[in-house]
């Protein structure tokens, strides 16, 4: 089984480009009750890992269809609660796997807790955190309800969403397409997979929409492709302008300018763009003219 999707109907599939899509969900700017203090994150990561586990220890997702039908990629992840007729299910907490994800809040480094449950890996390749996807995805609260909803697949480039987000579509695969002689594609051997986030990894004290101030997120993904980014156009893929290696490319600024390498055309403020110092002998090795161990691209002198 297949997933049918119309993809774009004026465009064929090997015209795949980077759309920066910013649904209202994932926006980071917006308004809040300014009268309230603001809670302190330390404390409220408290709160929210007690009811996150509290909500994976008596939730299970349907498991069991996706191991009878391996193959079939109309499965929808589904959310249940643990009682009644399902009180012999396996709760979420036995099958999801954590990770800290750091967050600065006015100069301190706080770490929170992220949970994560890959359903179905996929048999194609993992998105960096920095790359475009194209996914369908559900977003929910913690009692269940749901703050967004979108059936049809949509580009999001993960740099422009909740952090939590970011950091959890990676775990998941990429799929296949076949086309159709109407335009529209099926989709199949794609990742999917849930995203259990606190509020610090969400909107933490920004109500957004639905979703109200500090509340933990969950979110139900499908990811059909990507393509990698390059948001400056630089020739080089945003993620390998993670030069400290650290897996945030977002804190690296060569020539401290206050942009961060993986937007700035020109790495080292030289005048001279990246795209034309990086590669100029086309040999696939960053040029470094002066042997001094700095690729002419992040060394101004040259």
């Amino acid at each position: 089984m297949f997933v049918n999707q119309r993809l774009f109907a004026t465009q064929p599939m090997t015209r795949f480009h980077i759309i920066t899509v910013v649904f209202f969900i994932f926006l980071l700017g917006c308004k809040k009750d300014t009268s309230e203090e603001v809670r302190d994150p330390n404390e409220q990561i408290v709160e929210d890992e007690a009811a996150l586990v509290t909500y994976l220890q008596t939730h299970f997702y349907n498991y069991e269809d996706f191991e009878a039908a391996p193959n079939d990629y109309s499965i929808r992840i589904t959310l249940d609660t643990i009682a009644d007729t399902n009180s012999d299910k396996t709760p979420l907490f036995d099958q999801v796997t954590s990770k800290w994800v750091d967050v600065t809040y006015k100069g301190e480094v706080i770490p929170h807790k992220l949970y994560y449950l890959v359903a179905r890996e996929g048999k194609g390749q993992n998105p960096t955190k920095v790359d475009s996807t194209y996914i369908r995805y559900t977003g929910n609260l913690l009692d269940g309800k749901s703050f967004d909803n979108r059936e049809t697949p949509i580009w999001f480039d993960l740099t422009s969403v909740v952090t939590g987000f970011r950091e959890g579509v990676p775990y998941l695969k990429s799929g296949s397409y076949s086309v159709n002689s109407d335009g529209t594609f099926n989709f199949f051997d794609f990742g999917q997979g849930i995203i259990f986030m606190p509020s610090g990894l969400g909107y933490f004290d920004r109500a957004q929409g639905l979703v109200p101030q500090y509340a933990p997120l969950i979110f139900r993904i499908s990811l059909y492709t990507f393509n990698t980014a390059d948001h400056d156009g630089d020739g080089i893929p945003s993620m390998l302008e993670d030069l400290d290696g650290d897996s945030n490319p977002f804190n690296d600024d060569t020539d401290s300018d206050g942009t961060s390498n993986m937007y700035d055309p020109d790495d080292d403020n030289d005048g001279i763009p990246t795209a034309e110092e990086y590669d100029a002998d086309g040999d696939g090795i960053p040029d470094d003219k002066n042997d001094n161990g700095i690729p002419d691209y992040l060394d101004n002198t040259i």
